[in-house]
């Protein structure tokens, strides 16, 4: 079965449990126990559903960030969920290209969307996979700062010194040091 049809079916499945308010696992362990009239579910949409129902809080979270005046709770029920899968697929989907997840979160969106949505969807995942593309890896953020660290060190540097917490106004976050010591006084 195509996967456009698996997303398909995913959003069915991720509709119904958000329309009636029902844990998303929980519906869908439903539906592979008892398809009804409909054929089981791909192994894809289940794939997309566990994904959307274990990240869900850093999804809207992130879609939240990036989406301009219109916070997730307040999408449309059809939307929201198009965005979930689209947003599962570029930031914890690997196997999927951003602009694949992204072409087929407009498909669905402009069969099943009003004509407003299919550009707000395309726009908010863009913001989405730039901000995922600007972001550095996990590993190589800590490389750096390693790399930093051995540099200062090889360059005996004084390890109190906090050269760059200071903002352009000179104030620093931490507080000053006393700049000589204090002597106690003898009446």
């Amino acid at each position: 079965m195509a996967r456009s049809t698996a997303r398909k079916r995913a959003l069915n499945t991720l509709y119904e449990a958000d329309e009636k308010s029902q844990d998303i696992l929980s519906l869908l362990d439903e539906r592979i126990a008892h398809p009804g009239a409909q054929t089981p579910l791909p192994d894809y949409a289940i794939e997309i559903v566990k994904g959307v129902a274990e990240h869900r809080r850093q999804i809207d979270m992130t879609l939240d960030e990036h989406s301009t005046g219109w916070k997730v709770r307040r999408m449309g029920v059809v939307d929201r969920n198009i965005l979930r899968i689209a947003a599962w697929e570029i930031l914890f989907n690997d196997d999927v290209p951003d602009k694949v997840a992204i072409d087929e979160a407009l498909a669905l969106a402009k069969t099943l969307c009003d004509d407003d949505s299919p550009a707000f969807i395309h726009g908010l995942l863009s913001a989405v996979c730039t901000a995922k593309n600007a972001a550095p890896a996990p590993e190589s953020v800590a490389e750096e700062a390693d790399e930093e660290s051995s540099d200062s060190d090889a360059a005996g540097s004084d390890p109190t010194d906090e050269g760059d917490v200071s903002d352009s106004s000179g104030a620093s976050d931490e507080p000053a040091a006393p700049s000589a010591e204090i002597q106690p006084t003898v009446d």
